[in-house]
């Protein structure tokens, strides 16, 4: 019998562990996938010319068995073993509305792969709900959350500027990284042009400078290699591996068992809790169980769902938790695909030192300093000014020594933009239970049924619009503005399914992260959202995850659960 048991180790799972086992409780992490040994097991000491077909993934290997993963930016030859084959995790998708399910199973999760940026959400967030009638009231406001953003901040390490914007709430911070020389003139006509919009450093989860707590724990400052989806070897970005998950180690207070595939969660009718969870061994198949006193999902938004769907019992017939049918409800991932750039012009006598991890930000004004046109909500756009290196001769159809010549030059300093938008909560976008597919381990698979509404495509044409006004603005040539795909998923910031709210018989967790139905059942990843705003939303997980495990550790001390 244990204190609590976690299920996943990622972003989320990592973080309840941490908090937990630093209280004192003896905590089981569950991981479905692989054991990955921090340091040890990553790539990021790989030369260009020691990646098989320089990092490319071969068409009829990608076709076979990674026809979604692959859609992904981070994967090659370098991170494939990051990414789930799909051909061994099938799901189906409802028809004219494909979601891109981009998953990592190992001891980690996504925590190894993510890409870093690190906002807050704000008070027009935690609000937007409640004023314009989409989904349900958050149980919480921004005062809610505010000291523990402070919290992982400190611990995790972000590296931002202040600048007291509304909408996007300053935080602890390590110092900025730089701006290149071109970013910085983008930076002043754009706001010269349009004084409700800003553009700054993006806040990423990068040591600029290591501080003690993080150095105790093997992480040093970033070396500035941007190579981080292969993992970091120095711990100088933020995962579950080389921060949360050692942690919880150091208390003696954390058991971790991986390769165990979470069935279900145990329920008791006689006390209304849960008792722990069944579990399938993936290489034996056998099935066992775990007993905890409180059980954390941490799976990440679609297979929390399905775990909550999958345990049923003559109380709940329809999943655990789910007397309010919104289990699996208002899944919401962020639009993305929304890419455009070109050749910024000038600068030619300049360079930018090292491969910086990170980029620009400019946070949302749309229904903030600037009116929308027929949408609510809003979006904002992550980008770069960077000049051409080497690599673009790639593709070049040119050889011998006028290509290498020309190569040893830099070529010209290139713009892009990549916009993200807010997806509105939709009781219609949902995740369900394949009536009568499994996997090969007995599991139902997922279907998935989400798909974009008006508010959605007036928001991408805006972006499209915005992104060309500003290149054109800033002088840029050899202009382009991708159409979005037309799906969902690609954001990988999928959340919604297991939503907090103050109506019981409206949502599945309350003000605690705690389910209204199973008073020591707890969810603190994407699934506990009730709204996304438009920013990176993996801080406000592990804000989340820290907060829900202070409750839960106070609550089991009490008495309470």
């Amino acid at each position: 019998m244990f204190d609590a048991i976690v299920v996943g180790s990622g972003m989320s799972g990592g973080w309840a562990a941490k908090e937990l086992t630093e209280k004192g409780l003896k905590v089981l992490v569950i991981e479905r996938g692989r054991h990955v040994e921090h340091g040890a097991d990553y790539t990021d000491s790989l030369s260009p010319w020691e990646l098989q077909n320089f990092g490319m993934v071969p068409e009829e290997e990608a076709a076979e068995h990674y026809g979604i993963q692959s859609q992904c930016y981070a994967f090659s030859t370098a991170t494939k073993h990051f990414w789930v084959k799909d051909s061994e995790h099938p799901y189906t998708q409802a028809e004219g509305k494909p979601f891109m399910w981009i998953r990592g199973y190992h001891l980690g999760g996504r925590s190894i792969m993510w890409a870093r940026q690190s906002y807050r959400m704000s008070e027009i967030d935690f609000e937007s709900n409640a004023k314009d009638g989409h989904g349900s009231d958050w149980p919480i406001r921004y005062a809610d959350m505010a000291p523990w953003y402070d919290h992982v901040e400190k611990f995790a390490g972000i590296s931002g500027s202040k600048e007291n914007l509304p909408q996007l709430p300053d935080g602890q911070f390590l110092p900025p990284m730089a701006m290149t020389d071109a970013e910085l003139d983008f930076k002043a006509k754009l706001e010269a042009k349009y004084p409700g919009r800003k553009l700054i450093i993006g806040r990423c989860a990068h040591l600029t400078e290591a501080q003690p707590q993080h150095e105790e724990l093997g992480r040093i400052s970033c070396q500035y290699r941007s190579l981080c989806e292969r993992g970091c070897s120095y711990g100088s970005y933020f995962s579950s591996l080389s921060a949360t998950l050692p942690a919880a180690r150091n208390t003696g207070n954390l058991t971790i068992v991986t390769d165990s595939i979470v069935h279900s969660v145990v329920y008791d009718p006689k006390t209304g809790k849960a008792t722990g969870v069944r579990v399938i061994d993936a290489n034996t198949k056998q099935g066992r169980t775990y007993e905890a006193k409180v059980v954390f999902l941490c799976a990440s938004a679609i297979p929390t769902a399905q775990i909550l769907l999958n345990s049923t019992s003559e109380a709940f017939p329809n999943g655990l938790a789910n007397r309010s049918d919104a289990v699996g409800r208002y899944l919401m991932d962020h639009l993305s695909g929304m890419g455009a750039g070109g050749i910024y012009r000038g600068f030619e006598a300049r360079y930018h030192h090292g491969r910086r991890p990170n980029g620009f930000y400019i946070p949302r004004y749309r229904n903030v300093t600037e009116p929308a046109e027929g949408f609510t909500r809003g979006y904002g756009f992550q980008g770069g000014v960077l000049r051409d290196n080497w690599r673009r001769g790639v593709s070049r159809p040119s050889v011998g020594a006028e290509l290498k010549n020309e190569l040893r030059r830099p070529g010209p300093w290139r713009i892009g933009l990549s916009g993200f938008g807010e997806m509105l909560p939709r009781p219609e976008n949902r995740v369900t239970l394949h009536r009568t597919r499994k996997d090969k381990w007995g599991v139902p698979i997922v279907h998935i049924d989400c798909g974009l509404g008006d508010n959605e495509k007036k928001m991408i044409e805006q972006v499209a619009k915005d992104q060309r006004e500003m290149l054109e603005m800033a002088g840029c040539t050899d202009i382009y503005v991708n159409k979005h795909y037309g799906g969902v998923g690609l954001g990988i910031h999928e959340m919604g399914t297991a939503h907090m709210g103050k109506d019981p018989a409206k949502s599945v967790l309350n003000k605690y992260n705690q389910a209204h139905d199973v008073p020591n059942l707890f969810v603190t990843d994407g699934a506990c959202m009730a709204s996304g705003g438009c920013q990176n939303p993996s801080l406000t997980y592990m804000a989340m995850s820290a907060r829900g495990a202070h409750y839960a550790a106070s609550f089991l001390k009490e008495g309470k659960i």
